[in-house]
Order: C-alpha cells, then structure tokens, then sequence
C-alpha cells in the first residue's frame, strides 16, 4: 500500500511541477548544506546534486538522484514537519550539461559503469537521445522516467 501512495504522489507532481519553462534556477548548495538522508556535504560534489525546494523558500539538497528519491518516496521520515504538497520545485543536474533541469522531465540511467559519491546511482539526463546514447557508452541497463522510480530499484543501487 505505501508503495502505490509513493506512486501516486509522484504522479500527483508531474503537472503540477512541469511548467516552469526555460528559467528554471535553483539556488547552489553553499558550503555547509548537508544531504538529509546521508548527511554528506553536497557543494563538494556539484555535477551530482539534487535538490527540493518548498513553497516558504526552504530548500533540501542532495549527493544524487537517488537520495532526492528517498527522500521524496518517504518525506516523513526525511523531512518532519514538511508536507508533499508544500514541495514548489524538485531538480536534478542533467549529466552532459550539468545544468538544473525539472526531476520530472528527466530520463534516467540505471545500472552503468558511472558512480556517483554514494556509488550506484540514477543518472539524470535532459532528453531520451542522451540517456540512449549514455546508455550505450556507459554499459547502462535502462532506463526510466521520474514515476518509474520504486524504494525496492534504490535499494538494490544501494546494495551495488
């Protein structure tokens, strides 16, 4: 059951969170921000980081695609006192431009020889040309889009 409320929350996002065209920012990590689900410093690994920011300017980021997951598919256990619906904006880094783009619009690449700072990871990228040839240049087993994203395909990135 908590699986599908995971997955409907997320689909509940797409067009809420699509229409931010082609100004799209997101404010880089400093120094001191941390990832809340590993704690690792994130500005020291700019080309990986994630981020979610909230409706009152709050902003969360994270070592990778994958943690921003986590965090997103169990926000009561990462974010107390947070709500989904308080969620205004959710990015990732595109891999080739390492440009912010929506998490939503991104493909990802699962299962390749590219490691981010927690080791096996979801590589976001900007259109499904790039994850197709990031794919087939990176020994990737395939790839998914934002809903796709399940706890049990993190886990197993966890395990390696």
């Amino acid at each position: 059951m908590h699986r599908v409320q995971n997955w409907f929350f997320l689909l509940l996002l797409l067009p809420a969170l699509s229409s931010w065209g082609s100004d799209f920012s997101i404010p880089e990590p400093g120094p001191r921000d941390t990832c809340p689900v590993c704690g690792m410093f994130v500005a020291k690994y700019p080309q990986w980081v994630a981020a979610v920011v909230y409706k009152d300017g709050h902003r969360a980021y994270f070592d990778g695609a994958k943690d921003l997951f986590k965090y997103l598919l169990d926000l009561p256990k990462w974010a107390p006192g947070h709500r989904r619906e308080e969620i205004q904006q959710i990015a990732v880094k595109e891999y080739y431009g390492l440009r912010w783009i929506p998490a939503q619009e991104a493909w990802y690449v699962v299962g390749s020889d590219v490691l981010g700072p927690m080791g096996h990871e979801l590589i976001p990228l900007k259109s499904e040309a790039d994850a197709k040839a990031f794919l087939q240049d990176h020994g990737g087993k395939r790839i998914l889009r934002f809903d796709e994203v399940q706890p049990d395909l993190l886990k197993k990135l966890d395990q390696g």
